[in-house]
């Protein structure tokens, strides 16, 4: 019987064969956005067994595991790591429709030459097999494996990037890791991390931060900073889209009143969101940076499960809250001067995909080619149907053949098998083209599509 991840795995047509198997499979990964620890990168981490490398930190997993009734205890309690890896292997077949089914089973594959399905039955075989295998598979050496060129994690303003900079003076590490700037604290003024992250920014930076005039120099001064340690890309959480235009007057007395402890209006922080936001988009035009919003998540719905397991422990969803104004006027207040860099934008609830695509259409313009970007599908969406409506939303309203395709968004060295599953995916999609009677048959300019979207895209839109 055919393996479940054959070679011609999700590709429907023969033109979509030849698309994938000829131009598209072996071209290189450009990974810009992801949550890799750069420590990790630069130390080789070597992990002691499946269940370290596979589910220790993965809540796309424990979402599913606890949906399946499993105990806490076997997620991320303190159980022995064989049996909460029989945990998944009891819910993997269950995973009808859902990627993780594809994706457990790529990864087998890619990474360790496994066809064998992940079940209950076949669970000691696999993990057995998987850590004999693991001593020669360490976090390099899987990057390397999956013909990754470059990868671009997230990084707070306050971090040091010493680990970036070992990176870079280290010639054995053959693939570029660069930072990725992330200033989502000094934007949630709301939040209660807000007020101790300034005085760990005043620290870094070394002088006091009293005054909006003092936080902006500081971000200046950090993002200076990134940017000669090869940073040329920013990443922005904006889950509920607001927008407010205000004077400097207005965020100076908002930041004032938080710094004194005092509470602030729901309009006021509106306000000083978007000052900072266009600010640090005039920033990042100077100096020819990339910015992505990322829109429309709704995290730690849980508070009982926040207080017990902290962020990014699998109890987030998709927010619905509207765009369309708020983020036209973002981008309004940065072109209005001639100072909109290029911008990526992710929107997390499918309804939103027309929306985006029509809106970044409005800013468009001059001679850079795709300056702004619809992202690829993300979180809850990089799957077959999330990435279908993704293409076929940007190729009716927008231009496909410029967009510069698929990311891991992912903490785990074994999630490279995403950027094949899109690209199965885009061949298949172009493939349906054709055989629809939709585009012609002209295999170098399907050739091109392929292979643009899938690599030359992303090199030439970020320049690295």
């Amino acid at each position: 019987m055919r393996p479940l991840i054959h070679d011609d795995f999700l590709l429907q047509n023969e033109t979509a064969k030849s698309l994938y198997h000829l131009y598209t499979k072996q071209l290189p990964i450009i990974d810009f956005h992801c949550h890799l620890d750069p420590k990790e990168i630069y130390e080789d981490r070597s992990f002691k067994s499946l269940f370290e490398v596979w589910l220790s930190g993965d809540h796309y997993k424990w979402r599913l595991m606890r949906a399946n009734g499993v105990d806490e205890q076997y997620i991320t309690g303190n159980k022995p790591d064989f049996e909460k890896f029989m945990k998944w292997a009891e819910t993997v077949p269950l995973l009808i429709g859902n990627p993780l089914y594809h994706w457990t089973h790529m990864e087998l594959k890619a990474f360790f030459g496994i066809q064998t399905l992940l079940s209950p039955s076949t669970a000691k075989e696999i993990y057995d097999e998987v850590n004999r295998q693991l001593p020669t598979l360490s976090a390099r050496k899987m990057i390397e494996k999956m013909n990754v060129e470059l990868i671009c994690t997230t990084d707070d303003p306050i971090d040091s990037l010493k680990w970036h900079e070992l990176i870079q003076q280290d010639p054995s590490i053959k693939t570029k890791v660069l930072p990725a700037f992330r200033p989502d604290k000094a934007i949630h003024i709301d939040s209660s991390l807000f007020l101790p992250w300034i005085q760990k920014l005043s620290k870094v930076v070394g002088f006091p931060i009293s005054s909006l005039e003092e936080l902006k120099l500081a971000l200046k001064q950090r993002i200076e900073y990134f940017h000669v340690r090869g940073c040329r890309l920013s990443d922005h959480a904006l889950d509920l889209m607001s927008y407010a235009s205000s004077n400097v007057e207005e965020v100076q007395a908002t930041f004032e009143k938080v710094l004194l402890g005092e509470s602030i209006t729901s309009s006021e922080i509106i306000r000083y969101k978007g000052h900072i936001l266009t600010f640090l988009g005039q920033t990042y035009h100077e100096l020819g940076w990339v910015q992505q919003y990322h829109i429309g998540a709704l995290r730690n719905i849980s508070s009982r499960m926040y207080e017990h397991l902290g962020p990014d422990t699998g109890f987030d969803a998709i927010n619905d809250g509207l765009i369309a104004k708020p983020l036209s006027a973002l981008l309004d207040s940065l072109d209005k001067t001639n100072q909109l860099p290029k911008t990526i934008v992710y929107t997390l609830n499918p309804r939103d995909f027309e929306v985006a695509i029509t809106l970044i259409q409005g800013f468009q313009g001059g001679k850079e080619i795709g300056k702004l970007q619809f992202g690829a599908p993300w979180w809850f969406l990089d799957n077959i149907d999330g990435m279908e409506k993704q293409i076929k939303a940007l190729a009716n309203n927008g231009l496909l053949a410029r967009f510069i395709g698929m990311l891991t968004d992912s903490r785990s060295f074994l999630s490279y098998p995403r950027h094949d599953y899109f690209r199965r995916v885009l061949c298949n999609y172009l493939g349906e083209q054709v055989e629809k009677g939709l585009y012609p048959n002209d295999e170098l300019q399907l050739k091109k599509f392929a292979q643009d979207i899938s690599y030359f895209n992303a090199k030439t839109y970020f320049g690295y």
